[in-house]
């Protein structure tokens, strides 16, 4: 079961340091390693290292409570994931198995092993959308964060956060109603 951080916690002399990283790196890791694994960096718990890595000197510092402290994670996860396609968009591009292409009648590999992993067809879906729509839709479900922890994080108002959701939600439903399949 996973242990959640109470604004009490972050209190000052609450926890030691190194029960305060405990607890931030035990109840945020899984949703931060989701959130990676969602938009696809190839090796999310590395990235995920590397983001706690960076908000541990900043554990005395935070403002705004547990939901503060989400906040920053989350912001510095989203900045890791952004260095992370940055720094890919050098690389040869990797062609993604395209079922409507691929006429096999058995599940390829890549299905297999997304199975294995535990991703659902909805994270496949989600991951066929563009930009700031699949942006808003991993942070609102995989990472469980708010509209206004979303609008933080991405820098946009509640409003537009709204907005890229509704049309993400509306996408993914008419992929659905297409029969569009994931791989």
């Amino acid at each position: 079961m996973l242990e959640s951080i109470t604004d009490d916690d972050l209190a000052p002399g609450a926890l030691t340091e190194h029960e305060l990283f405990t607890l931030v790196y035990r109840s945020l890791a899984p949703a931060v390693i989701g959130y990676m694994s969602a938009r696809g960096v190839d090796d999310p718990e590395a990235l995920a290292q590397d983001v706690f890595v960076a908000v541990l000197p900043r554990l005395g510092s935070i403002t705004g409570g547990a939901a503060g402290l989400k906040t920053l994670v989350f912001s510095v996860a989203h900045a890791r994931v952004v260095d992370h396609y940055r720094r890919t968009e050098r690389r040869p591009r990797i062609v993604d198995y395209d079922p409507l292409v691929d006429l096999r009648e058995t599940a390829s590999a890549e299905h297999d092993a997304l199975l294995a992993a535990g991703q659902t067809d909805a994270e496949i879906l989600i991951g066929r959308l563009k930009g700031d729509q699949k942006e808003v839709l991993t942070l609102r479900i995989v990472a469980e964060l708010s509209i206004e922890e979303v609008a933080s994080v991405l820098g946009k108002t509640p409003g537009a956060v709204k907005q890229l959701q509704r049309r993400g939600l509306k996408a993914l439903r008419e992929m659905v109603s297409e029969g569009v399949s994931a791989p």
